[in-house]
């Protein structure tokens, strides 16, 4: 179920409508965090340790989309009737996770001065297609729960992935530290979703 899909404009708008970006409105503010658009900014995107390097940059560029289209997924599956307890707890434990996170890399973008677009050559492990998408979007109960969790173990190993690739290649603590976070909880998470799909 492994995917390396090239970015397409779906998902940039994906990740602008779920991490309500630059261009964000005042229905932006229920989010913590959100302030790091200003000036000065405060919370956890403020104040990221020394300084960074491509690698740093081209990791929240790449995973704020990634994440984005997680957020996506699991507001799919929790606003559906039917699907197992478990599968909607997870679901609302990986958008919890990975919202203010999204925020906190697009804070580091704003910050190191760097563009917040990604260009179309690049590829990211683990997205999900379009067509899968709507797959998911028009399953019902244990269907959606079984793809849901299919395609989000496929997604988290992508993300492992890149943030292994920062841990080996990044410079700025912060970012070293949230590929360090990535890693612990999506591979934890990953064996979670493995065995509950054992029981679909």
């Amino acid at each position: 179920m492994r995917k390396n899909l090239t970015m397409t404009t779906f998902t940039v708008a994906t990740a602008i409508a779920v991490a309500g970006c630059s261009a964000g409105t005042g229905g932006d503010s229920s989010m913590p965090g959100m302030n790091h658009g200003s000036a000065s900014p405060s919370g956890p995107a403020a104040g990221t340790a020394g300084g960074h390097n491509a690698a740093d940059a081209g990791f929240a560029r790449m995973m704020i989309p990634h994440h984005a289209q997680a957020v996506q997924m699991s507001d799919v599956v929790l606003a559906k009737k039917g699907v197992p307890a478990q599968v909607t707890a997870l679901a609302g434990r990986i958008k919890a996770a990975q919202a203010p996170e999204i925020e906190k890399m697009e804070g580091w973008l704003k910050e190191w001065n760097e563009p917040a677009g990604m260009s179309g050559e690049h590829a990211m492990d683990g997205m999900v297609d379009n067509e899968d998408l709507k797959k998911l979007e028009a399953a019902q109960g244990r269907e959606a729960a079984r793809l849901f969790l299919t395609h989000m173990i496929a997604h988290h190993q992508g993300a492992v992935a890149m943030a292994q690739k920062e841990g080996a290649e990044g410079e700025n603590a912060d970012a070293l530290k949230l590929g360090k976070d990535i890693v612990t909880a999506q591979e934890a998470e990953i064996k979670e979703m493995q065995e509950l799909l054992g029981t679909l």
